[in-house]
């Protein structure tokens, strides 16, 4: 079996990761979890995940009410479609 380089994870962030786009979105979905958190609704290694019922990526906001906690799971197997959408 050939050899695959190595990925170049400096590479990855300079070119997707740490762009200022990223870095916003990343801000925003750590602020929603951290509100999720104050609430109570999530703590730290308790496996579940605070999803965007409207994805960010499709014009969702922030705001509690367009936020809820999901298993890993389901969150992952809904990706960026609306929580009402089907599979």
């Amino acid at each position: 079996m050939p050899r695959k380089e190595p990925r170049n994870y400096k590479q990855e962030y300079k070119d997707y990761h740490g762009t200022g786009t990223q870095k916003k979105n990343r801000a925003s979905r750590n602020g929603a979890r951290a509100e999720m958190a104050s609430a109570g609704k999530v703590s730290k290694g308790d496996g579940k995940e605070v999803d965007h019922k409207k994805p960010l990526s499709k014009g969702g906001s922030t705001a509690k009410s367009n936020l809820r906690v999901v298993s890993k799971a389901v969150n992952r197997k809904k990706g960026n479609r609306t929580s009402g959408a089907n599979k």
